[in-house]
């Protein structure tokens, strides 16, 4: 079942290939002007223990620069209360994006924020993996965090603007983002203690941003 979203100025995208990750990019140094035609995005499927149907959302944004996914039921742990199985959760979209004849797109940027308590000794781990269907090349992105640690937290993947992959022109191939989150008591107590991480939207800014580069095509 698909979830159709529609922007005025829409856009999706990719971060490819590229192990050229720096700590900022400028956004206008990605991208021609975006298209001023609709873009349409087709949510395929929506798959992991870390977005359960009808907890993961997805928006455009309508300068047609970024979109948005937001989750509210994404959070491993570890510790007192946790089951086995909860130390690790993943979230896999796959995306269809449908862009205006004659330009094609990359992902310059991801921002993943959300809210992590780590007691001393603890870990959590933050990874991204991006790929376009049927094609071998991926890009896998892993940022950690150490307890002790309770408050918001923040990672961003950025690609330098000469290492962008676009989506191939003229084609549709659907863009894949799988996303985990891992918490690991390490030298904690977890009979004592419980450690968390979550990737959600508990206050409604605690989300997910892929910023976009857009190209004409040829």
């Amino acid at each position: 079942m698909g979830v159709r979203l529609l922007a005025v100025s829409g856009v999706a995208a990719s971060l490819l290939g590229s192990s050229l990750f720096g700590s900022s990019v400028s956004s206008a140094s990605w991208s021609t002007t975006p298209p001023p035609d609709k873009i349409v995005i087709d949510v395929a499927t929506v798959n992991g223990s870390g977005c359960p149907a009808g907890t993961a959302a997805i928006a455009v944004s309508p300068d047609n620069t970024a979109f948005t996914v937001t989750y509210s039921n994404y959070l491993a742990q570890v510790g007192v209360g946790s089951k086995p199985t909860d130390f690790r959760k993943n979230c896999q979209l796959n995306l269809d994006v449908h862009v205006p004849q004659g330009f094609t797109y990359a992902i310059a940027a991801a921002d993943y924020r959300g809210f992590a308590h780590l007691e001393p000794g603890a870990t959590g781990t933050e990874k991204a993996n991006y790929y376009f269907q049927g094609s071998p090349q991926t890009s896998s992105l892993t940022h950690q965090f150490k307890g002790r640690l309770d408050d918001s937290w923040q990672a961003t993947d950025t690609v330098d603007v000469a290492a962008l992959v676009y989506a191939p022109c003229g084609e549709e191939r659907n863009f894949n983002i799988n996303t985990e989150l891992r918490v690991s008591a390490g030298t904690s107590d977890p009979s004592r203690t419980t450690s968390f991480m979550t990737m959600d939207s508990t206050d409604g800014s605690i989300n997910t941003v892929y910023h976009l580069a857009w190209k004409q095509c040829p």
